[in-house]
């Protein structure tokens, strides 16, 4: 048996173990990105995606890694984030490309500049915003992917729905709080 199928089985056998039977999913599949070239400032569909803060492009999408990996790129990020938040079943690492952004990782209150880079480890309360008045250029991957796609998709539109602990769960995530960069 596959390893990969292997995992799948287990996760749907034991969800009480912990196990979110998504993050192995491996339906809809493309063929890898084979050295083809995702131009500066363009997503890897041709679409635009924002959350009021910033712009956001997709890069790799979670079909194209057997869901092992989706990557995003915030561009011109202003003062601004997500509320407190944890993932469940996956990783958060961020690169800053450009500007300052004000980090929240556990207990810890960092401010990066370019070329820094932190992980936001699963099952660790993490925040990020842009400090203010300076533009920001962030490129952040999930691993594995899970729902992170899903999520950006229905949150980063007009008139979003009403992110509740009960939203964030549904995409392997827990809502701890606000941002404590947000007054």
């Amino acid at each position: 048996m596959k390893r990969r199928s292997f995992l799948k089985s287990a996760a749907a056998s034991f969800p009480f173990a912990g196990f979110d039977p998504t993050v192995f999913a491996t339906s809809g599949v493309d063929q890898p990105n084979q050295g083809e070239v995702i131009s500066a400032g363009k997503d890897r569909l041709g679409e635009v995606h924002s959350r009021g803060y910033s712009t956001i492009l997709f890069k790799v999408l979670p079909r194209e890694t057997s869901n092992g990996l989706f990557v995003i790129e915030h561009i011109n990020l202003v003062n601004g984030g997500p509320p407190l938040h944890k993932h469940l079943y996956q990783e958060e690492y961020f690169y800053l490309i450009s500007g300052e952004v004000r980090f929240a990782v556990g207990d810890k209150r960092l401010t990066l500049g370019a070329g820094d880079s932190i992980l936001g480890p699963r099952g660790i309360p993490h925040t990020f915003a842009a400090v203010e008045g300076k533009r920001s250029h962030l490129l952040i991957s999930f691993s594995p992917a899970g729902k992170m796609e899903d999520f950006l998709r229905d949150t980063a539109v007009p008139n979003p729905p009403v992110q509740d602990a009960e939203f964030f769960r549904r995409y392997g995530m827990e809502l701890v709080g606000p941002s404590p960069f947000m007054a």
